[in-house]
């Protein structure tokens, strides 16, 4: 069996206030319970837009309107698919998001985690690898502060992405990653199955 994932990526800085607002008629009830807890407007804009961007990702997969999509909200997990009843077993799909960029990954023969990151070199990654990091990572981590700026600070988003969609994932061991190039963020996909070949990244504007 081939495996194959779609990547959908769509930028918040096209998308107007009032553009989302009229998303939100697409949220679930537990889904609109968990938007109103964001505190930050930012946040609600993210959320917003990585269940309507899941949405049409999943609708085009399954082949139905992305409004007949419904979604539950479930606190600490990855949101169920709850309709339509797809043949063949539920799709996987993930959803990330980071500064302006929201991206949604989707596979019909495929559990999936993703993650995207924004890489901003003025953090202090070496606190950050102190923190996140396990030993193998450190290791890595050390290996990398041979290179240039450039590269070294593309190495630590890769390390901290990789590590954050095999979390998604929840088969940690198992995973499959690939990443996926992008100019201004670090992109990686874990997949429970070997992906035939790795996704090109579609950016698309929500509708």
């Amino acid at each position: 069996m081939s495996v194959h994932a779609n990547l959908w990526l769509t930028d918040l800085d096209l998308v107007t206030d009032e553009g989302l607002i009229l998303h939100r008629d697409w949220l679930s009830a537990s889904e609109m319970a968990r938007y109103r807890r964001f505190v930050r407007a930012q946040r609600q804009r993210q959320f917003v837009a990585g269940r309507v961007l899941a949405r049409m990702a999943l609708g085009s997969l399954l082949g139905v309107a992305p409004r007949d999509i419904v979604l539950e909200d479930r606190p600490g997990q990855a949101p169920l698919l709850k309709s339509p009843a797809p043949r063949g077993g539920l799709p996987g799909f993930s959803i990330a998001h980071s500064g302006r960029w929201v991206a949604c990954a989707v596979s019909g023969q495929t559990a999936l985690g993703l993650d995207i990151e924004m890489r901003d070199p003025q953090r202090d990654l070496a606190a950050l690898a102190a923190q996140a990091f396990d030993e193998d990572e450190m290791a890595q981590w050390a290996r990398l502060q041979e290179l240039d700026e450039a590269r070294r600070v593309a190495g630590f988003y890769g390390l901290w992405s990789a590590k954050e969609a095999r979390f998604k994932l929840g088969v940690v061991a198992a995973a499959h990653s690939v990443a996926v190039p992008h100019e201004e963020l670090s992109v990686v996909l874990c997949s429970e199955l070997p992906l035939k070949a790795p996704p090109a990244i579609a950016l698309h504007r929500l509708p």
